[in-house]
């Protein structure tokens, strides 16, 4: 009995792993069975988290598998799962111990052969018809002459040479091609970016806005031209400003673009000749519309001038249509003295019968009745005026007895209170100035006499004038008749005397002279 209680149950030698650890040994283990795998199935459910993760499954008849994408690996994706889409997923096997979960990341979708291709494009050609992007309404006519044309093809493929080639023929104008791949993961997106780019342009910028854009590619399979199918592809067309021709492939061959498009082009070539009009074609047409012009212009004055020619027939002669109005002249100037002289001898006999009804006695008459209205008018406003004068005065002497002169009175005090305070200030203030102004002119003065030259003479100089003029010279003092010397205590005057100058010594004769 001892030794069973002894004995260790069964299993507890076993070694113990914490729930991380054993999460991280499936996980290892699970990435190093199976490492990079290719899975074909069937996707099913598809949702994309806010941080931009891509989560689905696939399936088949039997079991599902849970795919992961993470936002870094979704660009590379040549085709984005979509439901219900047969696809070969490569990736990577790893676990998520967090939920006991294993799942595939998946950094390469592939669509599992061309009916697979086939159906996911008639979904979405379905989906877009639906909203309306291949409605014949919305799409734009083609300009028929455009100055700029926008090419989004290929740049070294013989696409866009055709192209450039053609519209040299035909019409040569401006082109700006926006190079792009036409295959691949990159096309759809770069497409899409070309359209949008074109659109964004200002006509009249560095780089003016096309009025045209084609987007070529050659002829391919069906995987070749697929980035034609993408819907943001078609998005960006249907949502262009710019009128847009799709020439992608063959003429049999039909993509996405080819219905949303304003125009399809069965070949490159076909694009640019649906671009432009013949330049020859055109020349002769206005060679033609201008010859009709001319003979309509020349067949139009014909018929006018023969026209005209046929009614100066009908019409009569000058001098015929000047015959009857020349005689009726005639007669009327004839009748005229005789019409005057009546006419005269009408308002002579007017005036005397107008003038025999006026006598001194009707106008005195008439006189004495204004007179009279006047007189009369004259005492009505006298009265008016005196009860008016009434009215006024008894409203005058009612007001007068309601106004109290108290208030007035007492107004009167206080002003004249303040008159006298003002005044005593003013006084003050005035007397107070004319001491500030007096001190200054003393100021003033002691300064003057202290440098004014009187000062000076109290020193022993003197100041020498000729008539009040100050003699600062000698000349000047030997040419004056009279000098007044002014002196500190007072001013004398000099008579000048003329200097005699000294006479000259007579020359002594010279020895042996007779003088």
């Amino acid at each position: 009995m001892s030794d069973l209680i002894d004995d260790p149950l069964p299993g507890q030698n076993l070694p113990e792993f914490s729930v991380s650890e054993l999460s991280g040994a499936v996980k290892r283990t699970l990435e190093d069975e199976f490492g990079r795998i290719r899975v074909r199935g069937e996707v099913g459910r598809v949702f994309k988290a806010r941080s931009g993760h891509l989560y689905y499954d696939i399936k088949d008849d039997r079991s599902v598998l849970a795919c992961t994408t993470w936002k870094g690996q979704i660009a590379g994706l040549s085709v984005v799962p979509e439901e219900g889409l047969e696809v070969v997923l490569t990736g990577r096997m790893t676990a998520f111990g967090g939920q006991s979960k294993y799942n595939m990341n998946v950094d390469e979708v592939a669509v599992a052969g061309q009916g697979a291709l086939m159906a996911l494009l008639e979904k979405r050609k379905k989906q877009l018809a639906a909203e309306g992007l291949f409605d014949p309404a919305r799409k734009q006519p083609l300009p028929y002459l455009p100055d700029i044309v926008g090419v989004i093809t290929s740049p070294s493929g013989a696409v866009i040479r055709d192209i450039l080639h053609r519209l040299r023929d035909r019409f040569p104008r401006k082109v700006l091609i926006w190079p792009v791949a036409v295959q691949g993961v990159n096309c759809a997106p770069e497409v899409a970016r070309a359209i949008e780019g074109f659109n964004r342009f200002t006509r009249g910028g560095a780089l003016p806005r096309p009025d045209l854009l084609i987007v070529a590619r050659g002829g391919g399979s069906v995987e070749d031209l697929w980035g034609f199918n993408e819907e943001i592809v078609a998005r960006a067309t249907a949502a262009s400003q710019i009128p847009l021709i799709s020439a992608v492939g063959h003429e049999t061959d039909t993509t996405l673009i080819d219905f949303v498009s304003d125009q399809r082009a069965p070949t490159p070539t076909a694009a640019a000749e649906l671009a432009v009009p013949v330049r020859l074609d055109l020349m002769a047409h206005v060679d033609g519309q201008a010859a009709r012009i001319s003979r309509a212009i020349s067949n139009a004055v014909v018929q006018r001038r023969q026209r005209l020619a046929d009614l100066s027939r009908a019409l009569p002669r000058l001098q015929t249509l000047l015959d009857n109005p020349r005689q009726r002249l005639d007669q009327v100037a004839e009748q005229l003295p005789a019409a005057l002289t009546r006419g005269v001898q009408v308002r002579r006999v007017a005036l005397a019968q107008r003038s025999g009804s006026l006598r001194p006695a009707a106008l005195r008459q008439l006189v004495r009745n204004e007179r009279q209205n006047l007189f009369r008018t004259e005492q009505r406003l006298a009265l008016a005026l005196t009860r008016v004068l009434r009215h006024r005065r008894e409203s005058l002497d009612s007001r007068a007895a309601r106004l109290r002169t108290d208030r007035l009175d007492m107004q009167l005090a206080r002003k004249q209170t303040e008159l006298a305070v003002l005044s005593r200030r003013l006084s003050i203030a005035g007397i107070a100035r004319v001491k500030d102004l007096q001190g200054q002119i003393n100021a003033a003065g002691r300064l003057l006499s202290s440098l004014g030259y009187e000062a000076t003479l109290e020193r022993g100089y003197a100041v020498v004038r000729d008539q009040g003029d100050v003699v600062t010279t000698k000349a000047r003092a030997e040419a004056a008749k009279a000098l007044d010397v002014q002196f500190a205590d007072g001013t004398l005057t000099l008579a000048n005397s003329p200097v005699r100058k000294p006479a000259k010594p007579a020359k002594k004769p010279e020895q042996g002279s007779l003088f």
